[in-house]
């Protein structure tokens, strides 16, 4: 009855979560193939490996103390190795100095004890949440079965627990290494495919801004024609580190970055980041205007609707303390193009994939096993990948119903695929 009231919000249980019901059912009931000797392997290398970073870091101190101590690392840090000048150490709420890892990364070229500290917090951290702990919870028919949840985060988009395969790091070999062991059986492969950009694909999409619409129809690589733009510079002019700036610029205003973290991020001056800032609306001014009128309308409203209807609230927008009300806008801003993106197409590019294999007679020999984030796996009987890459593709690039799209720019979704055992 309460659903039946919201208007567009009964179209995305209708549309949306209700078919997507059995799909999420049937990954959890078939799992994921997990090599536990592959663990066990690892465990035992990762340990070796946490002692020898321990003895390092004792011996930069002159001493061994408890490395997961903030008191003690504190007191190693500060006092007896003097990091940081005192204007740098940051304390804590309770007065401490902090050791937090944000922190830390600023002393990093202070001392090579901070990257050993890192790296043995990440290392512990990956052994106790994932190397000893998945062995624990593989099933008895070899195979782990996690619980994906529609409901698992306020943008609508899935989350997963026990344990949460969503999360395992890709940016560092220990991440990386890890997530070599989730295998396919003998005869079958593990078939990856993941949006590419779908962020700032639907927010040109919803913005309707030519220039980024058109580098996405022309499939221009975003970033470096970002670049060109903002630096007004030829497009073949584009450098490595132009391209990295374009793209720190494009995801940190969809994520309604003000100029500060901008600065931060670019690791630039103020002057420069303003500069990159007002040239990026300038020359995209569609998404300025897109942009101010989300805030605009949430802050008549409280809420946020994604392309589908899926509603954000955000009761932070009347605070009377102006950084709960700031970080309630920036959120604002980018809850309609992360749930229409990372919720709503994802969700029906799952359902839309489903179903064609079903129809292809396909659905026994390619087996949806997870979703994390933007990405599917599926495990796919080694003779039909390519019919089946195909009919995937097919799905999740055409996830948008024609309807969605009257009066806007059609922007089109693409996908990449990875396929390995």
């Amino acid at each position: 009855a309460d659903l039946a009231k919201t208007g567009r919000l009964q179209e995305v249980f209708d549309t949306i979560e209700k078919p997507l019901l059995p799909v999420v059912k049937h990954m959890k009931d078939i799992g994921v193939g997990v090599d536990r000797e592959y663990l066990d392997t690892l465990a035992r290398e990762y340990r070796k490996e946490l002692e020898a970073i321990a003895a390092s870091i004792y011996r930069h101190a002159g001493h061994e103390f408890n490395i997961n101590s903030p008191k003690q690392l504190g007191d190693v840090l500060y006092d007896e190795l003097k990091i940081g000048s005192g204007s740098k150490q940051k304390k804590t709420a309770t007065g401490a100095r902090t050791t937090r890892e944000d922190e830390l990364l600023k002393l990093a070229d202070e001392h090579p004890i901070i990257m050993e500290v890192l790296n043995y917090r990440e290392l512990s951290k990956l052994l106790g949440t994932y190397v000893e702990k998945l062995p624990e919870l593989i099933a008895d028919d070899g195979r782990l079965h996690a619980t994906f949840l529609q409901t698992g985060t306020v943008t609508g988009r899935m989350g997963c627990e026990n344990p949460n395969l969503q999360n395992i790091p890709i940016k560092t070999e220990y991440g990386r290494r890890i997530r070599s062991a989730f295998t396919a059986p003998k005869g079958s492969v593990l078939v990856a495919i993941d949006y590419s950009q779908i962020e700032l694909r639907i927010a040109a999409g919803l913005s309707g801004d030519p220039k980024l619409t058109a580098a996405f129809k022309h499939n221009e690589d975003i970033h470096a024609a970002v670049a060109s733009r903002v630096f007004a510079v030829l497009p073949e002019n584009v450098d490595k580190e132009m391209r990295r700036r374009a793209k720190v610029i494009n995801f940190g205003i969809l994520y309604g970055m003000g100029v500060t973290a901008l600065q931060q991020n670019l690791g630039t001056t103020r002057a420069e980041a303003q500069e990159f800032y007002n040239n990026y609306f300038v020359q995209f001014p569609k998404i300025q205007a897109y942009l101010d009128s989300v805030i605009a309308t949430a802050q008549k409203t409280k809420y946020t609707e994604t392309l589908f209807g899926r509603k954000r609230y955000f009761p932070g927008l009347t605070s009377k303390i102006p950084f709960v009300r700031a970080m309630a806008e920036r959120m604002a801003i980018n809850a309609p193009i992360q749930g229409t993106a990372t919720a709503d197409v994802v969700k029906l590019g799952m359902i839309r994939a489903e179903q064609a294999l079903r129809e292809a007679k396909l659905a026994d020999r390619a087996k949806l096993v997870l979703q994390v984030h933007d990405e599917l796996v599926y495990e796919v009987d080694e003779h039909v990948v390519e019919q089946v890459e195909k009919i995937v593709i097919e799905a999740m690039e055409h996830a948008i119903p024609e309807a969605f799209l009257k009066g806007r720019e059609y922007v089109p979704l693409r996908v990449s695929v990875g396929v390995g055992k």
